[in-house]
Protein backbone atom coordinates (compact mmCIF):
# COMPACT_ATOMS: atom_id res chain seq x y z
CA UNK A 1 0.00 0.00 0.00
CA UNK A 2 1.37 3.80 -1.35
CA UNK A 3 1.76 6.75 1.51
CA UNK A 4 -1.35 8.49 -0.39
CA UNK A 5 -3.37 5.18 -0.23
CA UNK A 6 -2.59 4.04 3.85
CA UNK A 7 -3.40 7.83 4.49
CA UNK A 8 -6.23 7.71 2.68
CA UNK A 9 -7.50 4.53 4.84
CA UNK A 10 -6.53 6.37 8.07
CA UNK A 11 -8.56 9.36 7.55
CA UNK A 12 -11.70 6.90 6.20
CA UNK A 13 -10.87 5.38 10.18
CA UNK A 14 -11.28 8.96 11.96
CA UNK A 15 -14.68 9.41 9.81
CA UNK A 16 -15.91 6.17 11.03
CA UNK A 17 -14.81 7.48 14.50
CA UNK A 18 -16.72 10.83 14.37
CA UNK A 19 -19.95 9.17 13.17
CA UNK A 20 -20.09 6.69 15.76
CA UNK A 21 -20.06 9.50 18.64
CA UNK A 22 -17.22 12.15 18.74
CA UNK A 23 -19.06 15.44 19.02
CA UNK A 24 -17.89 18.61 17.54
CA UNK A 25 -16.76 21.19 20.02
CA UNK A 26 -17.25 25.01 19.38
CA UNK A 27 -14.33 27.22 18.39
CA UNK A 28 -13.11 29.02 21.79
CA UNK A 29 -12.35 32.24 19.69
CA UNK A 30 -10.16 33.79 17.30
CA UNK A 31 -11.51 34.12 13.97
CA UNK A 32 -12.16 31.36 11.99
CA UNK A 33 -9.09 30.43 9.26
CA UNK A 34 -9.78 30.05 5.41
CA UNK A 35 -10.44 27.10 3.63
CA UNK A 36 -6.99 26.69 2.44
CA UNK A 37 -5.00 28.07 5.80
CA UNK A 38 -7.39 25.35 7.67
CA UNK A 39 -6.36 22.68 4.96
CA UNK A 40 -2.56 22.97 5.89
CA UNK A 41 -2.93 23.64 9.57
CA UNK A 42 -4.72 20.04 9.91
CA UNK A 43 -2.33 18.29 7.62
CA UNK A 44 0.54 19.67 9.10
CA UNK A 45 -1.13 18.81 12.76
CA UNK A 46 -1.42 15.34 11.75
CA UNK A 47 1.61 14.95 9.86
CA UNK A 48 3.90 15.80 13.28
CA UNK A 49 1.77 12.44 15.18
CA UNK A 50 2.74 10.06 12.14
CA UNK A 51 6.18 11.39 12.12
CA UNK A 52 6.51 11.34 15.99
CA UNK A 53 5.19 7.50 16.03
CA UNK A 54 6.67 6.80 12.52
CA UNK A 55 3.21 5.14 12.17
CA UNK A 56 0.21 6.04 9.93
CA UNK A 57 -2.60 4.63 12.06
CA UNK A 58 -1.54 7.84 14.22
CA UNK A 59 -3.05 10.97 14.44
CA UNK A 60 -4.21 13.75 16.85
CA UNK A 61 -7.69 14.37 18.64
CA UNK A 62 -7.45 17.94 16.95
CA UNK A 63 -7.23 17.01 13.47
CA UNK A 64 -10.50 14.62 14.17
CA UNK A 65 -12.57 17.23 15.51
CA UNK A 66 -11.30 19.92 13.33
CA UNK A 67 -12.35 17.39 10.42
CA UNK A 68 -15.62 17.50 11.59
CA UNK A 69 -16.30 20.91 12.95
CA UNK A 70 -15.26 22.13 9.23
CA UNK A 71 -16.42 19.42 7.06
CA UNK A 72 -12.92 19.07 5.70
CA UNK A 73 -12.17 17.17 2.38
CA UNK A 74 -10.88 13.99 2.94
CA UNK A 75 -9.28 14.12 -0.27
CA UNK A 76 -7.99 17.51 0.55
CA UNK A 77 -6.61 16.90 3.18
CA UNK A 78 -4.45 13.36 2.21
CA UNK A 79 -3.54 15.65 -0.45
CA UNK A 80 -2.21 17.96 1.00
CA UNK A 81 0.08 16.27 3.83
CA UNK A 82 1.57 14.84 0.84
CA UNK A 83 2.02 17.75 -0.47
CA UNK A 84 4.14 19.22 2.87
CA UNK A 85 5.82 15.72 3.13
CA UNK A 86 7.56 16.56 -0.50
CA UNK A 87 7.61 20.56 0.00
CA UNK A 88 9.75 20.26 3.04
CA UNK A 89 11.71 16.95 2.15
CA UNK A 90 14.85 19.02 2.59
CA UNK A 91 13.67 20.99 5.49
CA UNK A 92 12.33 18.90 7.95
CA UNK A 93 12.90 20.64 10.84
CA UNK A 94 10.70 23.47 9.83
CA UNK A 95 8.25 21.13 9.09
CA UNK A 96 8.26 20.01 12.73
CA UNK A 97 8.21 23.51 13.70
CA UNK A 98 5.42 24.34 11.72
CA UNK A 99 3.63 21.43 12.54
CA UNK A 100 4.12 21.95 16.31
CA UNK A 101 2.55 25.55 15.46
CA UNK A 102 -0.73 23.61 13.95
CA UNK A 103 -1.85 21.66 16.92
CA UNK A 104 -1.39 24.54 19.06
CA UNK A 105 -3.59 26.36 16.64
CA UNK A 106 -6.19 23.96 15.98
CA UNK A 107 -6.71 23.69 19.80
CA UNK A 108 -7.50 27.24 19.57
CA UNK A 109 -9.94 26.48 17.30
CA UNK A 110 -11.38 23.43 18.91
CA UNK A 111 -11.12 23.96 22.30
CA UNK A 112 -9.39 20.71 22.88
CA UNK A 113 -5.56 19.88 23.71
CA UNK A 114 -3.79 18.43 21.44
CA UNK A 115 -3.20 14.56 22.15
CA UNK A 116 -1.79 11.72 20.46
CA UNK A 117 -4.54 9.40 19.07
CA UNK A 118 -3.59 5.77 18.01
CA UNK A 119 -5.86 3.00 16.19
CA UNK A 120 -5.53 -0.94 16.11
CA UNK A 121 -5.55 -2.34 12.78
CA UNK A 122 -9.01 -3.16 12.98
CA UNK A 123 -9.80 0.87 13.50
CA UNK A 124 -10.37 0.76 17.05
CA UNK A 125 -8.90 3.52 19.21
CA UNK A 126 -5.80 1.98 20.81
CA UNK A 127 -6.08 2.70 24.93
CA UNK A 128 -2.61 1.23 26.11
CA UNK A 129 -0.77 2.64 29.21
CA UNK A 130 2.41 2.19 30.25
CA UNK A 131 2.71 1.67 33.42
CA UNK A 132 5.02 2.37 36.31
CA UNK A 133 5.12 1.77 39.52
CA UNK A 134 7.12 2.23 42.71
CA UNK A 135 10.17 3.49 41.14
CA UNK A 136 12.32 6.00 41.90
CA UNK A 137 13.47 8.44 38.98
CA UNK A 138 17.01 8.02 38.07
CA UNK A 139 19.70 9.21 36.03
CA UNK A 140 19.05 7.20 32.14
CA UNK A 141 14.90 6.99 33.53
CA UNK A 142 13.27 9.57 31.43
CA UNK A 143 15.39 7.79 28.48
CA UNK A 144 14.51 4.18 29.42
CA UNK A 145 10.77 5.15 29.55
CA UNK A 146 10.55 6.93 26.33
CA UNK A 147 11.76 3.84 24.40
CA UNK A 148 8.98 1.34 26.52
CA UNK A 149 6.51 4.12 25.34
CA UNK A 150 7.41 3.84 21.72
CA UNK A 151 7.71 -0.05 22.06
CA UNK A 152 4.57 -0.73 23.28
CA UNK A 153 2.80 2.32 21.15
CA UNK A 154 1.42 3.68 24.35
CA UNK A 155 -0.86 6.77 24.69
CA UNK A 156 -0.05 7.65 27.90
CA UNK A 157 1.89 7.03 30.86
CA UNK A 158 0.43 5.85 34.62
CA UNK A 159 3.35 6.72 37.07
CA UNK A 160 3.53 5.94 40.64
CA UNK A 161 6.72 7.30 42.49
CA UNK A 162 8.35 8.75 45.63
CA UNK A 163 10.80 10.85 43.29
CA UNK A 164 13.99 11.47 42.63
CA UNK A 165 15.91 13.38 39.83
CA UNK A 166 13.95 16.65 39.35
CA UNK A 167 16.39 16.86 35.49
CA UNK A 168 15.15 13.28 34.29
CA UNK A 169 11.70 13.94 35.28
CA UNK A 170 11.29 17.24 33.81
CA UNK A 171 13.44 15.74 30.63
CA UNK A 172 10.08 13.09 30.59
CA UNK A 173 7.70 15.56 31.45
CA UNK A 174 8.63 17.63 28.11
CA UNK A 175 8.48 14.72 26.14
CA UNK A 176 4.95 13.62 27.24
CA UNK A 177 3.77 16.70 26.19
CA UNK A 178 5.36 17.59 23.05
CA UNK A 179 4.37 14.23 22.12
CA UNK A 180 0.95 14.70 22.69
CA UNK A 181 0.84 11.75 25.86
CA UNK A 182 -1.13 11.59 28.62
CA UNK A 183 0.14 11.35 32.25
CA UNK A 184 -1.90 9.62 35.07
CA UNK A 185 -1.55 8.55 38.98
CA UNK A 186 -3.45 5.80 40.80
CA UNK A 187 -1.52 4.93 44.12
CA UNK A 188 1.04 7.43 44.97
CA UNK A 189 2.80 10.25 43.58
CA UNK A 190 5.34 12.45 44.95
CA UNK A 191 8.20 15.40 44.90
CA UNK A 192 9.66 14.91 41.49
CA UNK A 193 6.83 12.60 40.23
CA UNK A 194 4.68 15.63 40.04
CA UNK A 195 6.49 17.07 37.41
CA UNK A 196 6.47 13.60 35.27
CA UNK A 197 2.72 14.17 36.05
CA UNK A 198 2.73 17.64 35.00
CA UNK A 199 4.07 17.21 31.50
CA UNK A 200 1.24 14.84 30.45
CA UNK A 201 -1.14 16.90 27.84
CA UNK A 202 -4.27 15.38 29.97
CA UNK A 203 -3.42 14.71 33.13
CA UNK A 204 -5.28 12.13 35.28
CA UNK A 205 -5.81 11.06 38.90
CA UNK A 206 -7.95 8.27 40.75
CA UNK A 207 -10.38 9.16 43.74
CA UNK A 208 -7.80 7.43 46.03
CA UNK A 209 -4.49 8.70 44.58
CA UNK A 210 -2.35 10.59 46.45
CA UNK A 211 -0.02 13.43 44.83
CA UNK A 212 2.56 14.88 47.10
CA UNK A 213 5.19 18.05 47.52
CA UNK A 214 8.31 18.99 49.57
CA UNK A 215 11.62 20.27 49.39
CA UNK A 216 13.68 18.74 46.67
CA UNK A 217 17.30 17.49 47.13
CA UNK A 218 18.94 20.61 45.51
CA UNK A 219 21.85 19.20 43.08
CA UNK A 220 25.41 20.37 43.66
CA UNK A 221 25.04 23.37 41.17
CA UNK A 222 22.51 24.42 43.10
CA UNK A 223 24.31 24.16 46.65
CA UNK A 224 24.40 27.93 47.57
CA UNK A 225 21.83 30.01 49.02
CA UNK A 226 21.48 31.77 45.88
CA UNK A 227 21.38 28.87 43.74
CA UNK A 228 18.76 27.30 45.87
CA UNK A 229 16.56 30.28 45.07
CA UNK A 230 17.29 29.86 41.41
CA UNK A 231 16.54 26.13 42.16
CA UNK A 232 12.59 27.05 43.23
CA UNK A 233 12.59 29.50 40.03
CA UNK A 234 13.27 26.57 37.63
CA UNK A 235 11.02 24.68 39.60
CA UNK A 236 7.79 27.69 39.46
CA UNK A 237 9.30 28.13 35.59
CA UNK A 238 8.88 24.38 34.74
CA UNK A 239 5.08 24.31 36.40
CA UNK A 240 3.78 27.38 34.07
CA UNK A 241 5.51 26.33 31.14
CA UNK A 242 3.07 23.17 31.36
CA UNK A 243 0.15 24.94 32.29
CA UNK A 244 0.32 24.32 36.02
CA UNK A 245 -0.40 27.01 38.60
CA UNK A 246 3.68 27.62 39.75
CA UNK A 247 2.22 28.12 43.27
CA UNK A 248 2.89 24.51 43.15
CA UNK A 249 6.46 24.70 43.23
CA UNK A 250 6.06 27.52 46.28
CA UNK A 251 3.87 25.25 48.08
CA UNK A 252 6.86 22.45 48.03
CA UNK A 253 9.58 24.80 48.86
CA UNK A 254 7.89 25.58 52.05
CA UNK A 255 7.71 21.67 53.57
CA UNK A 256 10.95 19.90 54.55
CA UNK A 257 12.36 17.24 52.92
CA UNK A 258 11.19 14.65 54.92
CA UNK A 259 7.78 15.07 54.97
CA UNK A 260 5.05 15.87 52.53
CA UNK A 261 2.31 17.46 51.74
CA UNK A 262 -0.79 15.76 50.44
CA UNK A 263 -2.62 17.87 47.65
CA UNK A 264 -6.66 17.54 47.67
CA UNK A 265 -7.44 16.35 44.22
CA UNK A 266 -9.81 19.74 44.53
CA UNK A 267 -7.04 21.64 45.38
CA UNK A 268 -4.47 19.96 42.09
CA UNK A 269 -7.62 20.21 39.67
CA UNK A 270 -7.91 23.81 40.92
CA UNK A 271 -4.21 24.37 39.81
CA UNK A 272 -4.51 21.92 36.80
CA UNK A 273 -1.86 19.77 38.10
CA UNK A 274 -4.28 17.38 37.20
CA UNK A 275 -7.26 18.08 34.49
CA UNK A 276 -9.40 15.15 35.45
CA UNK A 277 -10.29 12.60 38.12
CA UNK A 278 -11.22 9.52 37.00
CA UNK A 279 -12.51 5.94 38.15
CA UNK A 280 -9.54 3.71 37.12
CA UNK A 281 -7.74 1.87 34.66
CA UNK A 282 -7.87 -1.59 33.41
Amino acid sequence: MDMASRHLSLVLVLIWLLLVGCAPIEPTGGENPDRETLLATTASCHLLRVGQTNDVAATDATVIIAADKYHLSITAIVERANRMVKDYEQRPADLIARAMESCNRLSELTGTAPALVRFESDGTLRTAWLRIDGVEITPGFAQRTITELRRRKAIGLVINSPGGSVDEARKLGRYLRANGLRAAVDDYCASACIDVLAGGVERYATQSARIGVHQSRVPRRYSSHEGGQLYVADAFLYLREMGVDADVAIAAASVPNNRVLIIELSEALAARLITGVIDGFE
